[in-house]
């Protein structure tokens, strides 16, 4: 897994999603703007649509699976424009890496559904009653989760978004990486150590402590890392990151709004007002949950990798 900033060609960025293929990112882009977008593509299109379609008409199962199915469909879209770009479908080339990606993305969200059983932050409403179905549920919409977001900002990196957010590097003292991972320990553990009527109002420690305590050690590790990024003077991949945050976190309340089965919100404090189920403040937490997805899947991918070694 090569650093996400070191690449033959200084016009691109190495996936954090993958390792780069053998072809030179040049040759691909060419092949793939000849190739228009690829089939799977419009498909994607498809899919969103013709669910909308069906959700607003409450026909089964676009409306009771309507987000998870926005959610498929959209990643389809997503990994097309990025083998347009790049000549490699992640999903297609790569597709024991890509359920790996979607492993992840329910092992890591069953996590926060862990610490929502004592924060309890937020609840479902009009799940099928068969468990079964329940649990399919589940598993389909989480694994969309990491995707989602991840190759959101991968198209917002391929579109040269933020690119210029670069400036002279630094070098970090190790103090800091240390005062990082302490200040993460206690920001994931601390919210699950208190009285529930204390730790309802902690959530936001959740989600930006794993950023704290797991880029640290991704930066030990050698994988791509927001603070390696910091030294080499750019903060391109975490403002996309913020970015795709937030444009998911609006994808994720609209499509939610509007399904049979949802989420609802129960956080004890500013509640209002509301944008569909999400009170105004609280779009603000995908921004680092998108950071937090990415250092959970640098993490995870280092195992992988070095399980293939």
């Amino acid at each position: 897994m090569h650093d996400n900033l070191t690449t033959s060609n200084p016009s691109h960025t190495t996936s954090p999603l993958h390792a780069p293929s053998p072809q030179s990112f040049s040759e691909a882009s060419t092949r793939a703007n000849r190739a228009g977008l690829p089939k799977h593509g419009y498909l994607g299109i498809a899919i969103m649509f013709i669910a909308q379609i069906l959700m607003f008409a409450k026909l089964e199962p676009a409306y009771t699976w309507f987000t998870a199915i926005q959610w498929t469909g959209y990643i389809l879209l997503l990994d097309a424009i990025l083998a347009r770009r790049r000549g490699e479908s992640f999903i297609f080339d790569r597709t024991h890496e890509f359920l790996f990606l979607l492993l992840v993305s329910n092992i890591c969200w069953f996590l926060f559904e862990a610490y929502n059983l004592h924060l309890r932050n937020w609840d479902y409403q009009n799940l099928p009653e068969n468990f079964a179905l329940r649990l399919t549920g589940f598993f389909w919409a989480f694994a969309t989760i990491f995707p989602g977001i991840l190759m959101t900002s991968e198209v917002l990196d391929e579109l040269g978004f933020f690119k210029k957010a670069i400036f002279s590097p630094v070098r970090l003292p190790k103090w800091i990486h240390q005062l990082l991972l302490v200040t993460g320990a206690l920001f994931c553990f601390v919210p699950v150590l208190v009285p529930a009527a204390i730790a309802k109002y902690l959530f936001v420690f959740v989600w930006g402590g794993y950023v704290f305590l797991l880029d640290p050690i991704n930066y030990r590790l050698g994988m791509p890392s927001l603070l390696r990024e910091l030294e080499k003077g750019s903060v391109q991949k975490l403002l996309s990151l913020f970015l795709a945050g937030l444009i998911c976190g609006i994808l994720w309340e609209f499509w939610n709004y509007w399904a049979k089965a949802k989420w609802v919100y129960t956080v004890p404090y500013f509640n209002r007002p509301k944008i569909f189920e999400m009170p105004l403040y609280g779009f603000l937490g995908f921004l680092p949950f998108a950071v937090e997805c990415f250092v959970m899947w640098q993490l995870a991918l280092y195992g992988w990798n070095k399980k293939k070694s």
